[in-house]
């Protein structure tokens, strides 16, 4: 059988245009729109496209891949640029952004420098504790980390196809190879159209779901001998794919509907680019990609996509920016072109002159000391962080920090005290049943987890916490009253649900809603005294019908204390008293929290139920704080600090007492 014809072995100049295209789109994108472009994608097609080209015929000349002069030679070109990026970006991150990012931005410097920085991006998209997390200057590595697993994989798939076709099936490589390439293709599309629908911030770097984008490279590599045009034809199709290049970030949401579907758009846009370039005429669209200025600029793209995000999210740190004005977006383009060229010049291009088959050692040992420093001064770093969150000590000065207390027994706090947790602790001192992973669920997960605390041995009582994040944060408070009244604590938790019989228009999801199905079970089966839920959302006036459908599920059964949600602030008080003072960082009472308590016109709630408005711990008759008795109120813009709920715990004891006293009654 007659293989498919190879094609010719030549440069593709437009292919340097292409990657010259999408790296400036990208960083224009990311500049002035504060949007996503599209080019990553363009990125993946031409790396399918050029890897494919140079492995297959590689394999058909040889019968082999040297799998380590391979990596060598991957390693020699990504490397050098990868690794000073990522030194500069983490020296400069220690010190311009406030500690309050540090935590999140650690583990991003050794999963850019492994190349799994898109499973960290996807796990923190879909971790609800995670997302407040702002922008980290590594975040762009997302994108190098799926072309580095592609670089490392394809080898193995080229080496199978051809042991299948040559050994196994006896059948043409290319034609083989073409066949495994569409199934990769389908398989794949297949799978980011269904996880973009089901769970888009997972997809989006999810490399299963960007494999297709690869193949679809690999496919037109092999298939590119038979795509010829009339020049016309080839010459519109041309001027239309680089269109379909340069407006896809405008014409889709890419960061929203990528990449399932919607991203077939930009791919295909590089094929048409590529098959016109193949039939080209004098006006045709390659002559434009390739000529000098393309070529030079996508010589230097790679830098350039490495240097313009880091400076633009140290821009927006240093100058307390959340925009760019024209002249420093202008600036930062410049800058990065500077570096960029400098990369090449003083670091890629010596390293690339190096011998691979006469120089593997040397070379190892050139490639290691670009990674020794960076991994160095990430553990450094961490460990630093680490020995700065130790839970704070039980035996601090009551006086000094008073926390809540300072309202519930009048205790004065000591002047000119520094307020505690810190930025580094606030947001890592979570409610202790965070630590097990059995306590709580998270994400589509509907399953029912439960863990009990406090007095688990003959207790007078039994709290079951029911809900989401803002009944959790409560549990610290729980906690520090249970052995004076002989409590156990039940946590029956879910991330980002509140305990409803309603979805609030789609904003709890379909495992949300399970979730509170199920949870209702346990709660009839064995009745605890009390369930602690909320009362409200945000500052909402009113208690929502859902809410109290639940409370009536449990009527007869258990008595219910629902407390008034606590008020949001307008920025994330670690990180706003690390860059301003208390009056700056604190929000108007009125735009914070309803004038009227939301039961106070309520109509059918059961009787039993009994509410808590703890409002005045956080806010006086004007303002909302951040701080309060030396204590940091927030770990974020709406959940409470670890510590500040523990000090809060002999006020809401009261409240307690009273609605247990009302159990007994019962």
């Amino acid at each position: 059988m007659a293989d498919l014809r190879a094609p010719e072995k030549k440069f593709r100049p437009e292919l340097e245009g292409v990657r010259a295209v999408a790296a400036l789109l990208v960083a224009v994108y990311h500049i002035w729109l504060g949007s996503v472009s599209g080019g990553v994608d363009v990125f993946f097609i031409v790396s399918g496209y050029l890897i494919t080209t140079s492995l297959l015929s590689r394999m058909v000349r040889e019968g082999r891949i040297n799998i380590i002069e391979y990596l060598l030679g991957l390693g020699r070109r990504l490397f050098p640029i990868a690794f000073t990026v990522l030194l500069f970006t983490t020296v400069v991150s220690i010190l311009i952004l406030p500690q309050a990012r540090w935590v999140q931005t650690i583990p991003e410097i050794f999963s850019s420098a492994f190349y799994y920085q898109n499973w960290q991006l996807a796990t923190n998209a879909v971790d609800y504790l995670a997302q407040n997390n702002a922008a980290s200057p590594f975040q762009h590595f997302w994108a190098l980390s799926i072309q580095g697993q592609f670089y490392v994989t394809w080898p193995l798939v080229i080496i199978g196809v051809y042991f299948l076709a040559m050994k196994v099936f006896k059948t043409p490589v290319r034609k083989t190879l073409l066949f495994v390439l569409s199934i990769i293709f389908s398989a794949s599309l297949f799978y980011s159209v269904y996880i973009t629908a089901a769970n888009q911030p997972w997809a989006y770097f999810d490399t299963f779901a960007r494999a297709w984008e690869f193949s679809l490279g690999g496919m037109l590599a092999i298939l590119i001998p038979y795509l010829k045009f009339k020049k016309p034809i080839s010459l519109a199709i041309g001027w239309l794919g680089l269109a379909i290049i340069c407006f896809t970030g405008i014409l889709l949401p890419v960061s929203s509907v990528f990449p399932g579907y919607a991203a077939l758009l930009p791919t295909y846009g590089v094929m048409l680019v590529i098959i016109s370039a193949e039939n080209g005429s004098r006006f045709g669209v390659g002559r434009l990609l390739g000529s000098k200025p393309f070529l030079y600029f996508g010589s230097i793209s790679y830098g350039f996509y490495l240097w313009h995000w880091p400076l633009l999210v140290f821009y927006y740190a240093y100058f307390e920016r959340e925009t760019v004005s024209n002249l420093a977006g202008v600036a930062i383009l410049l800058i990065t072109f500077v570096l960029s060229v400098l990369s090449i010049k003083k670091l890629e291009a010596p390293i690339r002159k190096i011998n691979i088959k006469q120089s593997k050692v040397k070379l190892t040992g050139i490639l290691a000391s670009l990674m020794l420093p960076v991994v160095i001064v990430g553990i450094s770093w961490s460990m630093y962080v680490n020995q700065s969150q130790a839970v704070m000590s039980d035996d601090l000065i009551e006086e000094d920090y008073p926390g809540a207390r300072a309202v519930s027994d009048n205790i004065q706090p000591t002047a000119d005290k520094e307020p505690i947790p810190t930025a580094l602790q606030a947001k890592e001192h979570l409610p202790t049943f965070y630590e097990n992973k059995e306590c709580f669920s998270t994400g589509q997960s509907s399953k029912v987890k439960t863990c009990s605390f406090g007095v688990t041995e003959n207790p007078d009582y039994t709290i079951a916490l029911v809900g989401g994040s803002h009944s959790g944060h409560w549990f610290p408070a729980l906690e520090e009253m249970s052995e004076r009244l002989n409590l156990k604590i039940d946590v029956y938790n879910k991330d980002a649900c509140r305990f409803s019989a309603d979805d609030f228009d789609g904003q709890l999801d379909e495992a949300c809603m399970e979730w509170n199905y199920k949870v209702m079970e346990p709660l009839l089966a064995d009745p605890p005294d009390l369930v602690f839920t909320t009362a409200n959302v945000n500052s909402e006036d009113f208690i929502p019908q859902a809410y109290i459908s639940k409370w009536e599920e449990l009527e007869g059964v258990a008595e219910v204390f629902a407390v008034r949600d606590n008020p949001r602030m307008a920025e994330e008080p670690p990180l706003c008293m690390e860059e301003k003072n208390l009056e700056d960082c604190s929000v108007p009472r009125e735009g914070a929290l309803s004038q009227n308590v939301p039961w106070e016109n309520a109509q059918n709630v059961p009787d039993n139920v009994t509410f808590a408005d703890m409002s005045e711990y956080f806010c006086d008759e004007e303002t909302c704080y951040p701080v309060i008795g030396n204590v940091l109120v927030y770990r974020d813009k709406h959940h409470i600090t670890t510590l500040y709920a523990e000090t809060m715990a002999p006020g809401l004891e009261k409240h307690i007492v009273d609605a247990l006293e009302k159990t007994k009654e019962s």
